[in-house]
C-alpha cells in the first residue's frame, strides 16, 4: 500500500507501510522487522544533484528517524559531493567513501537514533524497474545489497526486452494472426449422411 502525503508527514502516514510519494519525493521504507535487513528502503531522486535533492529527503526522514546530521555516498554516481547541505534550519554534513561504500547506496546518520542505508534508484530508471527496486529494497527480510538489486533489475529488464523481441518476431512471421481465432483459415465442415437405421422398440 502506498500513502501519498504532503510534508510534514501525518501520524497516519507514518503508521502506514512506510511507502511515501509526493510531488518532490519518491521514497519507500522497510517496516520494522524482527531482524535488521541490509537495506532500510529505497530513494528515487529526480537528479544527481545532492544539494537540491537532500532537503526533501531529510524533511520526511527527520520526523521518522530523528534529525539527520550526516550523509555519505560513493562518488561513482554523484558528479558533485558538497561538504554541507542546508536543510530545514540545520546543516547536514556530506561525506563520501569509494571502496567502503556500495556505489548504489546512501548512508544516513542521526545523532539520536542511529544509521540507515537506502538504495539509490538512478533518476533515469523506468517506472517499472523503479517500482521493482523500491519494493525489493523495502523488504524487511531482504538480504541483497544495493548493487545486487541493481544487477537483478538489469537482468529482469534484459529478460523482458528479449521476450518482447521474440514476440515481435513471432508477430512479424504471422504468429499474431495464428493466435487470432478470427484470422485462422476456416476448415470446411463435412456432414456425412448416415444410412437410415430402423428404430428398435
Amino acid at each position: 500500500m502506498t500513502a501519498t502525503i504532503s510534508l510534514p508527514p501525518t501520524p497516519e502516514a507514518e503508521a502506514d507501510d512506510r511507502a511515501f510519494s509526493s510531488p518532490s519525493l519518491r521514497l519507500s521504507l522497510a517496516p520494522t522487522g524482527p531482524a535488521p535487513a541490509l537495506l532500510d528502503g529505497a530513494w528515487w531522486p529526480r537528479s544527481r544533484d545532492l544539494e537540491s535533492e537532500l532537503p526533501s529527503l531529510t524533511a520526511v526522514l527527520d520526523p521518522l528517524w530523528g534529525r539527520i546530521t550526516r550523509v555519505t555516498v560513493n562518488p561513482t554516481h554523484w558528479p558533485v559531493v558538497p561538504r554541507k547541505v542546508s536543510v530545514a534550519g540545520h546543516v547536514v554534513k556530506v561525506g563520501w567513501f569509494l571502496a567502503e561504500q556500495d556505489p548504489h547506496e546512501l548512508l544516513l546518520l542521526s545523532y539520536r537514533a542511529g544509521r540507515w542505508n537506502l538504495l539509490v534508484v538512478p533518476p533515469q530508471t523506468t517506472p517499472v524497474s523503479a517500482t521493482w527496486l523500491m519494493a525489493a529494497a523495502s523488504d524487511p527480510l531482504g538480504t541483497s545489497t544495493a548493487s545486487r538489486l541493481m544487477e537483478e533489475a538489469a537482468r529482469l529488464r534484459t529478460v523482458s526486452e528479449t521476450d518482447r523481441a521474440v514476440e515481435a518476431v513471432w508477430d512479424s512471421e504471422g504468429g499474431h494472426e495464428a493466435r487470432d481465432p478470427a484470422a485462422r483459415p476456416r476448415i470446411p465442415t463435412v456432414t456425412a449422411a448416415l444410412p437410415h437405421q430402423p428404430m428398435v422398440r
